[in-house]
């Protein structure tokens, strides 16, 4: 068991706040921990036709652009459920829209870290429309592939978001 016996903040932003406590273990030995506190966010699992949709962008921290499944948080003063950000998400970075949406899990994004979760959602049955992306997100682009090339795509090194990759484990343990 570890107790917490004091807590500081470091840092803090609209998108994120970095806290360091100060902890006791069980043992009676202390130590410092930093935590990360990000909002819960959604990956969605756009599927249709023996395919995947797939959004690329540029990731600033990693100095390049990855191809990933539609995911994010809701911006500072908004709120709803896991399912409707996930509707928000979809329709925000692809332009589609799902009539059937299946709950797939809800993970830990980065538990060493943070208590920050995830859920992902398989969007089924979809429409096409046009994107409403942010301004963050202005050079996005978006994408079909069939199945067997998201696999590939992931093999090559081409998909390295981990939640994109979790969020496809998740769907094939659903369909097996």
């Amino acid at each position: 068991m570890i107790t917490r016996i004091a807590t500081r903040e470091v840092f803090a932003s609209p998108w994120l706040r970095l806290r360091e406590d100060d902890i006791e273990y069980g043992d009676g030995t202390r130590s410092t921990y930093a935590v990360m506190e990000k909002r819960d966010f959604v990956t969605v699992v756009p599927y249709e036709e023996g395919g995947l949709w797939l959004v690329e962008q540029y990731r600033y921290p990693l100095g390049h652009r990855c191809w990933e499944l539609p995911q994010g948080a809701w911006p500072a003063g908004k709120a709803g459920t896991p399912q409707e950000l996930g509707q928000a998400e979809l329709v925000e970075e692809t332009g589609l829209t799902a009539t059937e949406w299946t709950h797939l899990g809800r993970l830990a994004a980065s538990p060493g870290l943070s208590a920050q979760h995830f859920d992902v959602f398989l969007a089924t049955d979809l429409t096409a429309g046009e994107p409403e992306r942010e301004h963050s997100e202005a050079d996005m682009l978006h994408g079909w592939f069939a199945e067997a090339e998201v696999r590939a795509m992931a093999r090559r090194g081409e998909i390295i978001d981990c939640h994109s990759i979790a969020a496809l484990a998740l769907w094939d343990l659903h369909r097996s």
